[in-house]
């Protein structure tokens, strides 16, 4: 359908679909963990809105531990390569 519609566009609609659900299933991980998994003390959801919700110094915690996470993956692949 895309190719009819933009036919010269060179999208590659397989590629690009896989890309979504690679990140759909990685944003869902993180909500799951948040919900069901390990160390998920202080987050709930909020039925009517459809909402996680927490404290406000459950977020920051969980913010600061995926921040420096992030921090120690950049270092790694620094030293890496």
């Amino acid at each position: 359908m895309l190719e009819k519609v933009l036919p010269h566009a060179m999208l590659n609609v397989k590629l690009n679909l896989e890309s979504r659900i690679r990140t759909l299933k990685r944003d869902w991980a993180i909500i799951y963990d948040m919900l069901s998994g390990k160390n998920n003390s202080g987050f709930g959801l909020d039925e009517h809105r459809q909402l996680v919700v927490a404290e406000y110094a459950v977020w920051n915690s969980y913010i600061n531990l995926r921040i420096i996470s992030s921090i120690y993956d950049l270092v790694l692949t620094k030293l890496i390569s």
